[in-house]
């Protein structure tokens, strides 16, 4: 019997052949502000809370946790408001997962999911993942996306699942509620609105949660990872109608959320002003570097998240290096000329701009 030696030498699916794995670098720098990570951290008060709740939690884990989440289903609905309940929420380990089982529960073989490129790398990944055809649509001039070209691609391809990413990622991008909308008067299958960065928002701007009350095939997701720099728990969640979260109880599997994963989350929640309290100094450290790289001869992109996508890198595969040579990590998401930053900590922010002002003018 042969040895494999690679993964060509193994039977895979057809539609998984010549695709790498999602990857962005893990390196250990002093400034790494590749991953839209919070850089903040947890404050202490909240942390010990956290640790408290995880060492009664801790105590049962003989038994299998509370399969519906209960009580953070509960915490979410409270968090994001809007008349929502219990019955309105599901939660995964991250929105990956969360956006993974939407695609189990109503994608697979035979059916389409339509986004719009550039936008989240994991789209494709997790389409070709659940056997779902991953189609890319085309954006407006500076990666915007306007009612009647989100439309004019639904119209195109009749997919059976959209996803609109808002703010985008990754450029930052917001999305309006008008755009939103008409894609889901456009279509007759699932529309999904990725709010992962929704926080990072102006405060006095409506999210897609208030388009929710008689659009029983719209869902919105979100997550704990970005604005609750609770990126290391991995607990994502959505909003939709109740027959959606029936939906996913049918592809999720049993007990997928922790005893440990929800006894932090729900501490965490009980903490959300202290948990948000940073997300002001993360917006205005991301309208500095809008106001500074374009000092610095850049070109920036509006950005509604806690990063920045900036333009007129000649090299960006060089500039990348370079920075990385100073101890700042950022991200070369493929755009050709553009580099990603995320908003980090004052400190950080200050890092980043001088040590790319010494590499000289763009």
């Amino acid at each position: 019997m042969g040895g494999v030696t690679s993964l060509n030498d193994l039977p895979l699916r057809d539609n998984l052949r010549g695709l790498t794995p999602y990857g962005a670098p893990q390196l250990h720098v002093p400034v790494a502000l590749n991953v839209n990570e919070n850089t903040h951290g947890i404050p202490e008060e909240v942390a010990q809370d956290i640790v408290a709740a995880l060492a009664v939690a801790v105590t049962t884990v003989n038994r299998y946790p509370d399969r519906e989440f209960t009580e953070l289903r509960v915490a979410l609905s409270r968090y994001l408001g809007h008349g929502l309940t219990r019955e309105n929420i599901w939660a995964a380990n991250g929105s990956n997962e969360v956006l993974q089982q939407v695609l189990q529960a109503f994608g697979g073989p035979g059916r389409s999911v339509l986004g719009f490129a550039p936008t989240y790398s994991m789209y494709p990944l997790l389409a070709s993942g659940t056997g779902t055809r991953w189609i890319a649509g085309g954006r407006d001039a500076e990666f915007e996306l306007s009612p009647a070209t989100a439309v004019e691609w639904v119209d195109r391809v009749a997919p059976d699942l959209v996803f609109l990413c808002s703010p985008n990622n990754p450029t930052g991008t917001p999305l309006s509620l008008e755009t939103i909308a008409a894609v889901y008067s456009a279509t007759d299958g699932i529309v999904v609105v990725d709010e992962a960065y929704a926080e990072f928002g102006a405060p006095e701007e409506p999210g897609a949660l208030t388009l929710l009350p008689g659009r029983e095939r719209l869902l919105v997701s979100r997550t704990m990872s970005k604005a609750f720099a609770f990126a290391g728990a991995r607990v994502g969640y959505l909003a939709a109608d109740p027959a959606v979260t029936d939906a996913l109880r049918l592809v999720r599997l049993p007990y997928h959320l922790s005893a440990l994963t929800q006894a932090a989350a729900v501490a965490a929640l009980a903490h959300t002003p202290a948990m948000l309290a940073m997300v002001d100094d993360i917006r205005s450290q991301r309208d500095r570097l809008v106001s500074e790289l374009a000092r610095l001869g850049y070109s920036p992109r509006r950005s509604a998240s806690n990063f920045v996508l900036f333009g007129g890198v000649e090299d960006p595969r060089a500039t990348f290096e370079a920075l990385l040579a100073d101890g700042v990590l950022v991200r070369d998401v493929g755009i050709p000329g553009h580099l990603r930053v995320s908003a980090g900590t004052e400190a950080e922010t200050t890092s980043f701009l001088d040590a790319l002002e010494a590499l000289g003018r763009p």
